[in-house]
């Protein structure tokens, strides 16, 4: 939208959507079916692996350029890191599967991969200090969940992952809520759901 100020000069304001809906629920809806998967529910499979692609990944990363240009590098960082980051777990998955390259190298590879991510989200959860009680709940439930997955990984012990499975399934379904709740609150112009902010 363009406007012309009293001075003559030109005002250009955007308004545009909320996207953080459509990142939380891209990351919620992906990070429960993976973990379903880890809790011992079903293998991983291409159900997994199109969901990681299509709505973890891609879905995100729509999510992360819209916040960017909302000027808002919080939610930029989140999700494009985090579609990022399901594309890249497909890859692992993938590539050594088609022959194209090595797979991981052992569970101490995996496990570095995994504790560098739970790194970035337990500085990332710092941010939400700032933010909402349903985003610090995400944020902090997925740092332990990386560390979980990694000491699963670590150790070899298949409780630990189990354990890390139901963990992921409370996580992701933490950020679905918090998606749901802005498209509702918004919607109906009142809380519905509320994320209890700070």
């Amino acid at each position: 939208m363009t406007q012309i100020s009293e001075t003559g000069s030109m005002i250009v304001s955007e308004l545009t959507a909320n996207p953080a809906p459509l990142g939380l629920l891209g990351f919620g809806m992906t990070t429960v079916l993976l973990n379903l998967h880890n809790a011992g529910l079903f293998t991983l499979g291409s159900m997994i692996l199109a969901m990681g692609l299509c709505y973890g990944g891609t879905a995100q990363i729509i999510a992360g350029l819209m916040e960017w240009k909302k000027n808002n590098t919080f939610g930029m960082t989140a999700f494009l890191s985090y579609g990022l980051f399901w594309i890249s777990l497909v890859m692992l998955l993938l590539l050594p599967a088609a022959d194209l390259v090595d797979g991981t190298g052992g569970n101490i590879a995996m496990a570095s991969y995994l504790i560098i991510w739970g790194i970035f989200t337990g500085i990332m959860f710092i941010g939400t200090l700032r933010l909402n009680r349903a985003l610090q709940f995400v944020f902090g439930s997925l740092t332990i969940l990386f560390f979980l997955l990694a000491l699963g990984d670590i150790t070899g012990i298949e409780t630990i992952t189990q354990i890390a499975g139901i963990e992921g399934i409370i996580c992701g379904f933490s950020a679905i809520y918090t998606g749901l709740a802005q498209v509702l609150n918004e919607v109906y112009g009142k809380i519905i759901w509320p994320v209890w902010p700070v």
